[in-house]
């Protein structure tokens, strides 16, 4: 099994690059963090040898939980080792769109108590409740973007790099993270494709666009 990377996890990266510093609001669309940030998750523990994935389906496929709190409570609800036969296993578009709230809001909820985001309730329009996270370690954001730009520019070599370039466009974040700027589509979809989780965020986004613009509700 691989062990946890010694920096940010992806789900705790990902809020890095995804949240404007200054105006604490995401570049994308919230709901649409949501979904990359459960496909973050699975990604982190499909790295660390926990889940496996066979046609776009998840399996739990190690009995041991993570030895972090939130993605092992979120582990617990993935199918357990041995449950089932052919088409055992949790949707991975499905699960990504149930528990991407959860997850948001989990992940935001620690990088506010660990100092890194601050939280911070508005009302619009004197009425309903805007809730910001402004970044407070904007060194930790700085380094993230660096790190990032880096991998961007060598090609995204390392798997937990291509996993993270495929999430950024798969939320549409890509016009926002990066040092291009305007990236190239054809590699952006090629990165998407080849990786199960940033295929089950991208479907979800682009349902969601889809019952936007036919009038439907999310």
């Amino acid at each position: 099994m691989i062990p946890p990377p010694p920096g940010p996890t992806l789900p705790e990266e990902l809020p890095l690059l995804a949240v404007d510093p200054q105006r604490g609001r995401p570049y994308c669309s919230k709901r649409f963090l949501d979904y990359a940030m459960a496909g973050a998750v699975l990604a982190e523990l499909e790295l660390q040898g926990r889940i496996t994935e066979q046609r776009e389906r998840v399996q739990v496929v190690s009995p041991l939980e993570p030895p972090d709190q939130l993605p092992a409570t979120l582990m617990r609800g993935l199918p357990a080792p041995g449950k089932g036969g052919r088409g055992a296993g949790a949707s991975a578009g499905g699960w990504v769109r149930h528990a991407g709230r959860q997850v948001g809001a989990m992940y935001l909820d620690a990088l506010v108590k660990r100092g890194i985001l601050r939280r911070e309730t508005r009302r619009f329009l004197g009425l309903l409740p805007c809730i910001r996270h402004p970044v407070v370690a904007k060194d930790l954001a700085a380094q993230a973007r660096h790190r990032y730009a880096v991998a961007e520019q060598a090609g995204f070599p390392d798997h937990r790099g291509r996993v993270l370039a495929a999430l950024v466009p798969a939320a549409d974040l890509a016009r926002f993270v990066g040092a291009t700027g305007s990236p190239d589509r054809t590699a952006t979809r090629r990165l998407i494709h080849e990786q199960w989780t940033a295929r089950a965020v991208y479907r979800n986004v682009r349902q969601d666009k889809s019952n936007q613009a036919g009038g439907g509700s999310r």
